[in-house]
């Protein structure tokens, strides 16, 4: 966490103005050396149910373990979705539902794509038997509906011949009638790919244990929900990762009161380096998107790359693709009270809430130690509080974390010791990956603090001068204003250079000194 503070804090605090330098000058500090480094993937993550699966993917895709292991995990909690929630406390009632959102990281070409859609075929093969049954529903549908329409015909002239005679009360009239029209079938939804938060509403009250949003190039989705007019769909998918709230829409086209008693969104796609720092950083900054939007990515990756690729031309292991099969159906079909689940009452005794599973003895110590922790590190001071708010949502990402682990192995009754220690140690690989990615701002303008000290060793720049001299000439990496200012704060803090504002008669005019201790090469 030290690297973190040293290289990343100490360039978003907003630092004070430095008075001139005497005769001695300090040696700079070095800079920092660009992404921290991210803990590996480790199968063992994974339940022992999957681990062959995903084993087999990585070694025929020959991609990182990382995206597989993620894309895997989003969308086993998007099956569970709201049948079936875990209380991490002994007694109370908070509840936290299975639902993931994960983000992965990487350069063009490195096989996310492949990676996330091998991951996601059991999901698809449950869609495609939907669809399948679907089909079948709306053909028998299709011929009641038809009765339906017969009986309605030969009732109404019933009504008009019991008309004519008289003597009918209006109770029998209503009576002959009515005639039970047939439910149109609802289409069970897996995954979403492009549609509006108002469609994607509709699809979620059609489908109430929730959906797996996919979207491959993510940030594309993020920086919609920046716009003014997307404010609301915005407020949507908020709701949707708590997995527990309300959400209404009213719409003079679709009509008032859409209620949805509980939004549960699963969310998953991936993204390139430059375009998620870009995002970061507008969020950190107090963007629009500074909002806790993206510190809700808990499973968010940015692996390194560099194992050497060879030619796997195989089949896929059939064993192991076929398990995963069945771990997915199973999941998508169990019955809550089946395996030891519980579940409130009403003031009536009525089943009341989301089935519920709490943690065994060991698993709870286990948990309640790693969230003493985590509360002090929450209030420790030692955060930016860009982090600070994204390891706060692992309050929510390691209970829904040790359920999917749990149920996924064949797990009945409280959650497992096993599953906590699994669902702990990815928070501990998580929170390496969510530092580099929070780590990313910066990286451009490190770039442009070795741009700056390059120009002042060669003499292109004064060894006094002003940000206008470094951006004016459109130098490379030193074009944006914006980017050259965080540089110049960055080489300030190490005592690169030196800052001092004068009065001009005007504005504050900000002149900057070159320390000659940094211009030797």
């Amino acid at each position: 966490m030290t690297e973190y503070v040293s290289g990343i804090e100490q360039y978003f605090d907003q630092t004070q103005a430095k008075s001139e330098k005497g005769d001695k000058w300090q040696a700079p500090q070095p800079l920092p050396e660009g992404l921290p480094p991210v803990a590996t993937f480790d199968f063992a993550l994974l339940p022992g149910t999957l681990q062959p699966w995903v084993q087999d993917i990585c070694e025929r895709v020959q991609c990182a373990p990382d995206y597989v292991g993620v894309a895997v995990v989003t969308a086993l909690g998007s099956v569970i979705g709201r049948k079936l929630g875990i209380r991490p406390q002994t007694q109370t009632d908070w509840t936290v539902t299975p639902n993931q959102w994960g983000l992965v990281v990487g350069r063009p070409g490195v096989l996310k794509s492949p990676a996330m859609e091998a991951a996601l075929s059991p999901l698809k093969r449950l869609a495609a038997e939907a669809t399948k049954a679907h089909e079948a529903e709306m053909a028998d549908y299709k011929a009641r509906a038809t009765l339906f329409k017969l009986q309605q015909e030969s009732a109404a002239a019933d009504v008009k011949k019991k008309l004519a005679k008289g003597g009918a009360t209006e109770m029998e009239l209503l009576c002959t009638l009515h005639v039970e029209e047939p439910d149109l079938p609802a289409l069970r939804r897996y995954i979403a790919n492009d549609t509006t938060a108002a469609a994607l509403g509709e699809l979620h009250r059609q489908n109430p244990n929730g959906l797996l949003v996919y979207r491959d190039e993510l940030v594309s989705l993020l920086k919609s929900l920046d716009r003014e007019d997307n404010a609301e769909a915005r407020g949507f998918y908020l709701t949707g990762w708590n997995g527990d709230s309300a959400y209404t829409f009213d719409r003079i086209t679709r009509g008032f009161n859409l209620h949805i008693p509980a939004v549960c969104l699963s969310l998953l796609g991936s993204t390139q380096p430059g375009r998620i720092a870009d995002y970061i950083r507008q969020a950190v900054r107090g963007g629009s998107g500074d909002d806790g939007l993206i510190q809700r990515f808990g499973l968010l990756v940015w692996p390194d790359n560099g194992s050497d690729w060879k030619n796997v031309d195989r089949w896929p292991d059939s064993t192991a693709k076929n398990e995963a099969f069945r771990v997915f159906e199973r999941l998508d079909r169990f019955e809550p009270m089946t395996i030891g689940a519980a579940q409130d009452t009403d003031y009536n005794g009525e089943p009341d809430g989301l089935p519920y599973l709490r943690f065994d003895e060991d698993g709870h110590g286990l948990f309640l130690e790693w969230r003493t922790d985590l509360e002090a590190k929450l209030r420790g001071g030692d955060l930016h509080p860009a982090m600070e708010s994204h390891l706060a949502k692992y309050r929510k990402l390691v209970p829904g974390l040790a359920l999917i682990l749990h149920l996924a192995d064949g797990g009945t009754g409280p959650v497992s010791e096993r599953a906590t220690l699994q669902a702990l140690a990815w928070a501990e690989y998580l929170e390496t990956h969510a530092l580099r990615a929070y780590a990313s701002v910066t990286t451009p303008e490190i770039s442009a603090a070795k741009a700056i000290i390059q120009r002042l060793r060669k003499g292109d720049l004064a060894k006094s001068f002003s940000s206008r001299d470094v951006w004016r000439p459109g130098w490379a990496m030193l074009s944006d204003r914006e980017q050259v200012a965080d540089a110049l704060r960055l080489l300030v803090e190490l005592d690169w250079i030196s800052e001092t504002r004068k009065e001009t008669g005007g504005r504050t005019a900000t002149v900057y000194a070159a320390n000659p201790r940094g211009l030797a090469v």
